[in-house]
């Protein structure tokens, strides 16, 4: 059992300054978001440069995001218990050193471990990154307005790393995507221990059993999904993956429910607020990365954009999408999730229907740009209203784990969503290509069957958005006032929910 510990609340030398404190955890986010989606635009060059196949080339994206959503809950419980900036700390510099040794690699399978590596440290980063903006500012507007840029950056990075990817493949190599980490890690690495205090160590023990159940479980569940785009629903071992994954997940509640420090306390979902925030994370993260997937490459093989025009395409949704979130954060105050959240939900909708109508006939003015403005909109006005309701209301001492679920939802949702969307595209295709259009050439042909399946893939995603406006709807109109969290009234955890209870 580890002891408690208390930081030394002196000024010097952790000379706390907000501006360098928030760069430096945005800088970390920042990187481990965009490195979800910036290899996406390379994919053909590495796969020409390390001999992948076209089934295995896949796994460069999944074997990031399965380990990185996987562990997530186990990173966010090792920073209550071991030190919330020590264990950013550990997992920037792992992140660094996998990134580089990723930009070496001589053969696919070295990249792939440095991947998987790479998936590592970010779970052990970024819940602990979100923590300490929670004990790094205080309750009210400045920790709203920090949570907000949180939100922006978590969703602008997945389109940023989209346009990094192709100005870097294009200029330098494909490499380049994955060197780009190691300047970024060590800045972040170099501005922590100067700026940021160390949180209060948190007196337990790591729910060894928890971290099992929900590890094996989240990864079988991903690794089900993803399987079942190349193999089928039907296929054996896409069966029995997810079957192990519902399996583990049901045993890692009955094991919470029972442990005496759980490694995500359950009455985290007792706030009925925090769940809609979840649940939207989820579906926006699973819309979002099957749309940069789709989309990269309806630029590169339908309209023939190189790597750079195609990384640059999406430069207006990465802009308004800011800018949206920056509104958002500002009046987020006043007008409480619900609007915004709404609002962002119908724009979503409305991009993604508008993308369900492309054909091999389309331009990127007319049927891509409008799209992608709206996408960009939409998803700035949902991110921070969800990121602030996800962390809102913690114990101190639960901050880590409720980081870890917040960032689970986002990761597990994208893997999990870009999984079913591929095979929706893929059934949708396969049966196009069985009626094949009269007068067409057979590279039209291809062209028409691609755009067809990537159409349909869309339209289901507009249906996921259709489930957020819903669960949006269901929201208070109005943020009831904060009393305090138990960590600024004195309570432990424990304690506020029994007074709760009583209540």
């Amino acid at each position: 059992m580890a002891t408690a510990q208390t930081s030394d609340t002196s000024p010097p030398p952790y000379r706390q300054r907000s501006g360098i404190v928030l760069t430096a955890l945005l800088g970390c986010q920042l990187m481990l978001v965009l490195d979800v989606t910036v290899v996406n635009i390379a994919l053909p060059h590495i796969k020409s440069s390390l001999g992948f196949s076209a089934d295995n080339l896949a796994w460069v994206l999944n074997a990031y995001t399965v380990v990185f959503g996987g562990l997530l809950l186990l990173g966010g419980r090792a920073g209550d218990i071991l030190g919330r900036r020590a264990v950013f700390m550990a997992g920037v510099a792992l992140f660094g050193v996998a990134s580089l040794v990723g930009g070496l690699a001589p053969d696919s399978g070295w990249l792939l471990g440095a991947r998987a590596a790479q998936g590592l440290g970010a779970a052990l980063a970024s819940p602990s990154a979100l923590a300490l903006i929670s004990t790094s500012f205080a309750e009210g507007p400045e920790r709203t307005r920090a949570l907000g840029l949180w939100g922006a950056v978590s969703g602008s990075a997945s389109t940023l790393g989209l346009i990094v990817g192709g100005v870097l493949t294009d200029v330098l190599s494909w490499r380049w995507v994955l060197f780009i980490n190691v300047p970024i890690a060590v800045l972040v690495l170099v501005l922590t221990p100067r700026f940021i205090r160390e949180a209060d160590r948190q007196p337990g023990r790591f729910d060894i059993a928890g971290a099992v159940t929900s590890t094996v479980g989240m990864g079988a569940l991903v690794y089900g999904f993803i399987h079942a785009s190349s193999d089928g629903w039907r296929d054996s071992i896409t069966l029995g993956s997810i079957a192990l994954g519902v399996v583990s997940l049901l045993l890692f509640v009955a094991v919470e429910s029972r442990a005496r420090q759980p490694i995500t306390p359950l009455h985290l979902f007792r706030d009925a607020d925090r769940v809609r925030a979840y649940l939207i994370l989820l579906l926006i993260a699973g819309s979002m990365l099957a749309m940069f997937f789709f989309l990269a490459q309806f630029l590169q093989e339908v309209l023939k954009f190189g790597p750079l025009k195609a990384g640059l395409a999406f430069l207006p949704l990465s802009l308004v999408l800011i800018l949206a979130a920056q509104q958002t954060a500002s009046a987020l105050p006043k007008i409480g999730a619900k609007a915004p959240t709404a609002i962002g939900a119908a724009v979503t909708v409305a991009g993604l229907v508008w993308l369900g109508f492309l054909d091999e006939n389309s331009s990127y003015l007319t049927g891509v740009l409008g799209p992608l403005v709206l996408f960009g909109i939409g998803a700035g006005l949902i991110f921070v209203p969800a990121t602030v309701g996800a962390a809102a209301r913690v114990a101190s001492d639960e901050s880590g784990a409720a980081s870890g679920m917040l960032n689970t939802m986002s990761q597990i949702g994208g893997s999990l969503g870009l999984a079913a969307l591929v095979t929706v595209a893929g059934t949708a295709a396969r049966h196009e290509a069985e009626h094949p259009v009269a007068g067409l050439s057979p590279a039209r042909q291809a062209e028409h069957v691609l755009t067809y399946g990537f159409t349909r893939a869309f339209l289901v995603a507009a249906a996921l958005a259709v489930v957020i406006l819903l669960i949006s709807l269901t929201a208070r109109r109005r943020p009831a006032p904060d009393a305090g969290t138990p960590a600024e009234t004195g309570e432990t955890a424990e304690a506020a929910e029994a007074k709760a209870a009583e209540a």
